[in-house]
């Protein structure tokens, strides 16, 4: 019989668990699930639509499924980098044809872009230094979370002015011009999340001017690639700062433009400042994906790999996507028409916007009207349906007249 040395005062090991305040979104889904009305509308989770509101399977994913299923041969173990294949495929969709070539670029399969991101953030802690994130606010609420949880400081900057609508680019690279050199830019490559608002090409340019003036680092969060403008025009940016960059970090996400949500796809890209140190870098990624999740799971990348390597379903992919894309942009047209203090929404890209509501605006519209988006008034265009738009056009609008 095992004797208990523990004295009776003395709390257990999970006695000493506080108590967590629950994820805002995640609470927001169970209360959009839990409300009964016909009538509710859901544009709080980040997930594609399509006309019906449903979240489809792409086809060229289905094709692929059914190939794997009939020539698989083995479920064995692929190693910290995962499907190196998947990530070699995904290189030159994110970086061009020079930059996929490049031996200084190395990447590594991770559980998603949110896996990328945080792979990224253990590189830098592992890396030593004082090095500094700064990141514009607002920007998606789990950047700091999940990156901060490593360790890394970040400074925040002014993006984006909710009740104006624009980008506060001036004030942006006038913090920038206060990084050190070896700090590093949190950037979203495209479709900015949560406010829709992109850099025009310009402003890239001249942000990457700044990065290689500064000796700064950009740190690309790609989650969205081909949902904005298109998949060349979507990675135009992300591009720009990384060639104009010694090193740099980008993390790249297929849950949204292949419809993986569930699968957890990405990949974590560094580039170096030679050959040679990508190499001593791809290395480090590799312990640090062994201590955290050893091995990434394979059915996504197998997915998309298979997909990228069939010139059939790349091209059937290709032009899912771009209906994906035709119709947000058709979305945020019939938003922009509706009311002229909604026509800001036209003018940016992808899955988001933020409308110019106080909380308690939005609480009121749950209640009211059983819309359900994020207290900051982000809401997600892709999750309205053909024949919710109008209704969801005009609650917003009447809550704006007050």
């Amino acid at each position: 019989m095992t004797e208990n040395f523990l004295l009776a005062d003395e709390p257990r090991l999970f006695d000493r668990l506080e108590a967590q305040a629950s994820d805002s979104l995640l609470a927001l889904i169970g209360l959009a699930k839990a409300d009964t009305r016909p009538e509710k509308i859901d544009v709080g989770v980040g997930v594609y639509r399509d006309a019906a509101g449903a979240t489809p399977i792409l086809r060229a994913v289905k094709a692929a499924e059914k190939v794997l299923i009939e020539t698989q041969e083995t479920k064995s173990y692929l190693g910290s980098e995962g499907d190196a294949r998947f990530v070699e495929l995904i290189k030159p969709i994110v970086f061009g044809g020079l930059g996929a070539r490049s031996d200084r670029i190395v990447g590594v399969q991770t559980p998603g872009g949110c896996g990328a991101l945080r792979l990224g953030a253990e590189l830098i802690k592992a890396a030593g230094g004082n090095s500094r994130i700064f990141v514009g606010q607002p920007t998606w609420p789990n950047h700091v979370p999940l990156i901060g949880a490593a360790g890394v400081e970040f400074v925040a900057h002014p993006y984006y002015d909710k009740e104006t609508r624009t980008v506060l680019f001036d004030e942006m690279i006038e913090a920038l011009k206060g990084a050190r050199a070896g700090d590093l830019v949190l950037v979203h490559g495209c479709c900015h999340n949560p406010t829709g608002a992109d850099l025009s090409l310009n402003q890239w340019r001249e942000l990457a001017d700044l990065i290689a003036e500064r000796g700064l680092l950009p740190y690309v969060d790609l989650a969205y690639q081909g949902l904005g403008n298109g998949l060349e025009d979507d990675a135009a940016g992300t591009r720009l700062v990384v060639e104009a960059a010694e090193q740099a970090l980008v993390a790249q996400s297929c849950d949204k433009n292949f419809g993986l949500y569930r699968e957890r796809t990405g990949a974590l890209f560094i580039k170096a400042s030679s050959a040679e140190q990508a190499q001593v870098a791809f290395g480090n990624l590799l312990g640090l994906a062994r201590t955290m999740w050893s091995m990434p799971p394979d059915h996504g990348a197998a997915i998309v790999r298979t997909i990228l390597e069939t010139e059939e379903l790349e091209a059937d992919w290709r032009a899912e996507l771009k209906e994906m894309l035709t119709r947000i942009r058709s979305l945020r047209a019939r938003l922009a028409a509706y009311d002229e203090r909604l026509a800001f929404i036209d003018e940016q890209n992808g899955m988001f916007s933020m409308l110019p509501l106080t909380p308690e605006a939005v609480v009121e519209l749950r209640a009211s009207h059983g819309i359900y988006m994020a207290n900051s008034g982000r809401f997600n265009v892709a999750g309205l349906s053909d024949d919710n738009v109008d209704y969801f056009a005009a609650a917003v609008v009447a809550k704006l007249d007050g």
